[in-house]
């Protein structure tokens, strides 16, 4: 618009001059007047005017054509950046959408069951990929064959007759606690139940101890109500494995009231609330061992009770027998140790537990120290162990071997190696239960016939590449929580096969330095592993000079 109009002022001034121009329209008088060298001035000077206009407007289309160019160039720049902007983020989002599929492939991938090896019992398995252990060199099989007989089997020889001995004793100890109580008023003590190594038959150095559950139920009309953290309302992730007992009757409140669920009149009142909107708390329930203003089961108050119950059975019975009983460690409410007057000590666990439902899986006190949870966010927090029905697995799983198969001395040559590595550099975030759950998993992945005797080096690798490869990825599944893939046949609670994997290295996600301590010691056991295997393979103490005969699950 602005060079039209200066196009339009350029012809105008033009048509003026030529209009004006005095030999175009001459006067009728064509005489030149006496002043024509003033007027040809005049005209010479606005002549040079009108070319300086002229001059002036073509500088100035120019230099609107100019900025006209300029914004053309200008939003065309613009375009092409907008242009490639939507196409950067077209890429960027073909390309997040590609890395989670492969992610979700590859989750997919390692949740699948390794592959058997159709020959060849040399080949590793793909899932645990092809780079050798760092820093492992086990010994050729006939020493480690050799360390294995001469070492482990010969230092557990007296594992039948010290499980016999604390049976024994710990019936006569559970029998002279339920004289003692009131069964009215009381908590009534069950039979006890023998889980973890020596009753697995795995257990790998001294001392020998036994650990037993002692499972224990309120007194009428009361009952344990289990509440699994995969049945209720979502959880934080480091309370999955958790639960809590609410203590109360059939079909009522916690204290047996139907106030809250039946509407009364207006001429009615609760003898028990008064007029309370709402069942609440009674000194009742701290007498069945719950937490302060609250209906569920305190650990705290059960190891008070436990302790307790238990050193007045102690006292009892303690005429009867020609040693002492003491309690081995203070924030387990069973560890106890049995002291002989030749010195000799002989430790075991009883352990308080709570039957959730019908099943085998039992409630543990976070306080026990169970191998596979982690710190309980209160007192009121109850671990869920599946000790027993690990061992029912491994009694299944060991009748489909063949004869003297080697996982059981897989998972004492790693015990052993884990628990002389912990009396070198101290504790650490690996325990034997993460042995044991490894172990598990291969059972489930292999063929019966990759477990011949024969075949121990090869396994023992195995066992420990496994545990390498959940280490640096810190996932280790727990064996049984949220796996369809082990059998019906097990008897596993409907709710735990589909509740969500629960990962037992997830604190080390959360304490990078705890996480960089146990990979330090991992590493460190493996360089240690031969030197040791190849020492105690020589010197082995003169009482063990006799091999037992090989053991087999009970």
């Amino acid at each position: 618009m602005a060079v039209t109009m200066a196009l339009f002022r350029v012809c105008l001034v033009v048509v003026t001059a030529i209009i004006n121009h005095p030999l175009l329209f001459p006067r009728e008088n064509t005489t030149v007047p006496e002043n024509e060298e003033e007027i040809i001035r005049k005209m010479q000077a606005h002549q040079e005017k009108l070319q300086m206009e002229q001059l002036r407007l073509e500088e100035e289309v120019a230099r609107l054509a100019a900025e006209k160019e300029a914004l053309e160039q200008v939003a065309e720049e613009d375009q092409q950046q907008h242009e490639a902007h939507a196409a950067w983020d077209l890429w960027s989002t073909l390309c997040m959408i590609l890395f989670l599929i492969i992610e979700v492939w590859r989750q997919d991938h390692q949740d699948t069951p390794l592959p058997e090896c159709p020959s060849g019992d040399e080949d590793e398995l793909p899932g645990l990929g092809g780079a050798p252990l760092r820093g492992l060199a086990l010994p050729c099989k006939a020493t480690l064959s050799h360390f294995y007989d001469r070492c482990i089997r010969a230092a557990t020889v007296d594992a039948a007759r010290t499980r016999e001995f604390v049976e024994g004793f710990v019936d006569d100890l559970l029998e002279a606690l339920r004289s003692l109580c009131n069964r009215d008023t009381d908590m009534e003590v069950e039979d006890f139940i023998g889980v973890d190594s020596m009753y697995e038959n795995w257990q790998a150095d001294r001392p020998l101890q036994c650990r037993l559950f002692v499972p224990f139920t309120p007194p009428e009309p009361y009952r344990f109500h289990p509440e699994l953290w995969c049945c209720s309302r979502p959880v934080p992730l480091d309370r999955q494995g958790y639960g809590q007992i609410r203590v109360g009757r059939a079909g009522g409140d916690a204290l047996g009231c139907i106030c809250g669920k039946t509407k009364l009149g207006e001429d009615m009142l609760c003898l028990l609330h008064g007029r309370s909107s709402g069942a609440q708390p009674s000194c009742e329930m701290e007498d069945l061992l719950c937490a302060r203003e609250s209906p569920h089961l305190d650990a705290m108050q059960v190891m008070k009770w436990f302790q307790t119950a238990l050193t007045r059975a102690w006292h009892r019975i303690a005429h009867k027998y020609e040693f002492d009983l003491a309690f081995g460690e203070l924030d387990s409410p069973g560890s106890l140790k049995i002291r002989f007057r030749s010195g000799k000590c002989m430790p075991f666990n009883l352990m308080p537990v709570i039957q959730c439902d019908d099943s085998d899986l039992y409630f543990a006190s976070p306080l026990s120290r169970e191998p596979s949870g982690g710190g309980p966010a209160s007192s009121t927090d109850w671990l869920l162990s599946f000790a027993v029905y690990e061992r029912h697995f491994l009694r299944m799983t060991s009748k489909a071997l063949p004869e003297g198969a080697c996982h059981l001395s897989c998972l004492q040559i790693a015990s052993f190696l884990l628990s002389k590595q912990r009396r070198l550099t101290g504790p650490s975030g690996l325990g034997c239960y993460h042995l044991k759950t490894a172990l598990l998993h291969l059972l489930l992945s292999r063929r019966a016939a990759d477990w011949k005797a024969e075949q121990l080096d090869m396994r023992l690798h195995e066992l420990l590449h496994f545990l390498e490869k959940s280490l640096l990825e810190k996932k280790l599944h727990h064996f049984f929580v949220g796996n369809r893939k082990v059998s019906e046949a097990m008897g596993l609670p409907e709710a735990v096969r589909g509740a969500e994997p629960l990962n037992l290295f997830r604190p080390f996600v959360l304490q990078r330095s705890l996480y960089r301590k146990t990979v330090d010691f991992f590493y460190e056991m493996l360089k240690n592993a031969p030197t040791l295997i190849r020492e105690y393979s020589l010197h082995v103490p003169s009482d063990h000079a006799s091999l037992p005969p090989k053991t087999v699950v009970l």
